[in-house]
């Protein structure tokens, strides 16, 4: 038998369980992979040993999150219901730049469409290159959109509880829940309280099933430097070259054109606003924070 490739698609105890060419199968790593301080996670392409029973290689990672663990991420669903709860722009603000930091494409979603919430976030996200979808579950509206950036791409979902993620994933996979639920009753947890991070196929790509994403905490995503900040926001690109200053902070300095883009309109006050505030955190940061 010669060495297969495969991902893993979840870590519990010791056992990762790598789906190849051939079906799953559970492994264990290297003990090498802990000397390095290397841990594989969720996510992770492998290559295992000719008999299949050990990860012998981690492939090169596109990107990888510590909490939740999970690796190659291709896009990020953030998840925003536009009524009980409110959304918080900043915190979508700071998980859509954690997504964009770490590689991932951020695509909002936007659950009980109020007209008037969802129009004011389809302003404030109109120039920032971030996708948002409206969801409308009587007529079916956006799910073939996010069906389509689902394909062929290994996905999250991520949202404050209450925001309606269960009912869009049984809308978009009604199989799934009764495939985590006999998965989770197989490892002998309830579903509610399993808190590894687990992949599934579903819509022509994978979720990643991710507990870590449930709650809109994004610096545990990742902490991004005050100086990079900047690049988090992609409608700022075409001004920054423009700044009278390099390394320009855009936010006291003369001759700023994304202050002035702001000020005409053309950046949303909002998305500026987050800005502001995450800088203001960044700077705040102890150094063995970073």
């Amino acid at each position: 038998m010669s060495e297969t490739k495969g991902y893993i698609t979840k870590g519990i105890g010791g056992f990762y369980y790598v789906r190849t060419p051939d079906g799953v199968v559970e492994c264990k790593a290297r003990g090498i992979f802990r000397k390095r301080g290397i841990t594989p996670v969720a996510g992770d392409n492998v290559q295992l040993s000719a008999d299949g029973t050990v990860i012998e290689e981690i492939l090169p990672r596109k990107n990888v999150f510590i909490r939740p663990p999970v690796a190659n991420l291709d896009v990020l669903f953030i998840v925003a219901s536009t009524t009980q709860p409110v959304p918080s722009t900043l915190v979508l603000d700071e998980l859509a730049a954690a997504a964009v930091y770490k590689g991932v494409q951020p695509v909002l979603v936007v659950t009980k469409a109020d007209l008037a919430a969802a129009d004011q976030l389809q302003q404030a996200y109109a120039g920032s290159g971030i996708p948002l979808i409206r969801l409308h579950y009587p007529t079916g509206e956006g799910l073939a959109e996010i069906r389509r950036y689902i394909k062929g791409h290994l996905c999250a979902f991520c949202g404050n509880s209450g925001v309606g993620k269960s009912t869009l994933l049984n809308a978009l996979a009604p199989d799934l829940k009764r495939e985590t639920g006999r998965i989770s009753q197989k490892l002998g947890r309830g579903r509610h309280t399993t808190r590894e991070v687990e992949i599934f196929e579903i819509c022509g790509g994978r979720l990643a099933d991710t507990p870590g994403f449930a709650s809109l905490e994004a610096q545990k995503l990742c902490r991004i430097p005050k100086e990079e900040l900047e690049t988090t926001f992609p409608e700022f690109a075409p001004c920054i070259p423009q700044c009278r200053f390099t390394g320009c902070s855009h936010r006291s300095e003369p001759g700023c054109a994304v202050r002035e883009a702001v000020e005409q309109g053309k950046i949303s006050r909002s998305r500026y606003a987050s800005y502001l505030a995450m800088y203001e955190e960044a700077s705040a940061r102890k150094a063995w924070e970073k």
